[in-house]
């Protein structure tokens, strides 16, 4: 069998009929390397936005199962459109759906995670010379129960898949033409990176950038699938390449700038100084399904043997949380909740800071001289983050893109084995 290649096209790639059929032209363009090809497909442009509208006009309430039958009509609709656009330009194709994939995931709708993929049937097209076209977004149970698998499911199928199947590599058609070391709306120079590790793009998608979705990088990383991120309008541009950073150059400590502004901070004050008290705190928060990304305890007061606890969500889950709070106040014996919903995390990421000293030093004194007040802050190996106000957000992401000299003007070169684009 040939070399397989993995493509996903995201909604705005078969928007319309003419994109459907250029994509149909991409599809054949890499079949033509000599590759075996399997094409993971999204719902047309805004089709599932749309299909939330009207299950919300018949009720507020829409159970979760009937909400996964309906959103996964959207994929249904584009593979099969796709199918036939290949089939128009004389590639023999072939649309299939989760079941008839045998895309296996847990008992959980609207948030699935994939925990097995059966590929028979996908190779016995691929030998017939097919291409195969599976709808992107979608699984199904061991009863047969449709599910879906929540924000980024597409691109975690198509990285699935190219793990299962063992893909020489997974390419990632977007409007975009590959990975930037920050935003180019917020700073214009910003340069696309050639290449990116596997941890270097997970901690990027965490704290703001919207290329890829985490869990399809965590995906890549768990099957060692090389990803390229690429554009579905620039065919020749070789867009950046995803991979496991023993197989990269590190050639500067930090590798790109992402802010957040999705986020709020809440501070618990005087909460007491007893053993169990975040304990209570945060299984509460567990319970409810409410991700906390970062979290300071502040120096215990000895005179009232209380201290401050402060953590950061997701916007959308303010009031759930204050419902909480009010829940356990009796429990924690707080003094009162002080939420700040006008901030903005900044972070920066990189491999190579691992064995930088310093790094954090320079972010620091950047935002300080520019008197940027940092609010908290968060460390791993490759990743630094500061919670600032909101209004600062463009500023500390200009001054700290151009300190570590992330500015370029030339588009940094794919490196590896990829003789074809």
């Amino acid at each position: 069998m040939k070399e397989i290649i993995v493509q996903k096209f995201g909604g705005t790639s078969v928007a319309d009929i003419e994109k459907i059929k250029n994509v149909a032209k991409a599809i054949i363009r890499e079949k033509n390397f000599g590759h075996d090809v399997v094409v993971v497909v999204s719902a047309m442009g805004h089709t599932t936005d749309y299909l939330v509208k009207m299950a919300h006009e018949i009720t507020e309430k829409p159970s979760s199962r009937e909400m996964d039958m309906l959103l996964s009509t959207g994929e249904g609709v584009s593979i099969a459109l796709l199918a036939m656009a290949l089939q128009a330009q004389g590639c023999p194709a072939v649309s299939m759906n989760a079941i008839q994939v045998g895309i296996m995931t847990e008992k959980v709708h609207s948030k699935a995670r994939i925990i097995d993929i059966k590929t028979d049937k996908i190779k016995r097209h691929l030998e017939r010379g097919e291409v195969v076209v599976v709808a992107g977004f979608q699984g199904v149970t061991e009863d047969l129960e449709i599910t879906t698998l929540g924000r980024g499911g597409s691109d975690t199928s198509a990285v699935a898949l190219a793990g299962a199947l063992s893909a020489k590599r997974c390419d990632i058609y977007t409007d975009v033409e590959g990975v930037y070391t920050t935003d180019p709306r917020i700073v214009p120079n910003a340069s696309r990176l050639g290449e990116i590790s596997y941890g270097e793009m997970l901690e990027l998608a965490r704290v703001g950038a919207n290329v890829l979705h985490p869990r399809a990088v965590e995906t890549a990383k768990q099957y060692n699938v090389p990803i390229r991120v690429r554009s579905t309008f620039k065919l020749d541009n070789p867009g950046t390449l995803i991979l496991g950073v023993d197989n990269m150059e590190l050639h500067r400590p930090v590798t790109g700038v992402a802010s957040d502004l999705s986020q709020l901070r809440i501070v618990v004050c005087d909460v007491k100084d007893n053993p169990g008290t975040a304990a209570i705190l945060f299984n509460g928060l567990a319970i409810a399904n409410i991700s906390v990304d970062m979290i300071i305890q502040s120096y215990a007061r000895k005179d009232l043997n209380t201290n401050d606890i402060a953590f950061t969500i997701d916007k959308s889950d303010k009031e759930q949380t204050l419902r909480i709070l009010e829940k356990v106040k009796a429990q924690l014996d707080f003094s009162n909740v002080h939420v700040d919903d006008k901030i903005a995390k900044i972070s920066i990421v990189g491999a190579g800071m691992i064995d930088r000293p310093g790094i954090a030093a320079m972010m620091f004194k950047t935002l300080a001289d520019l008197d940027i007040n940092i609010k908290m802050i968060s460390t791993s190996e490759i990743k630094i983050s500061c919670i600032v106000a909101e209004d600062k957000a463009k500023e500390a992401v200009e001054a700290l893109h151009k300190v570590f000299n992330l500015d370029c003007d030339e588009i940094a070169e794919v490196k590896g084995d990829l003789p074809d684009v």
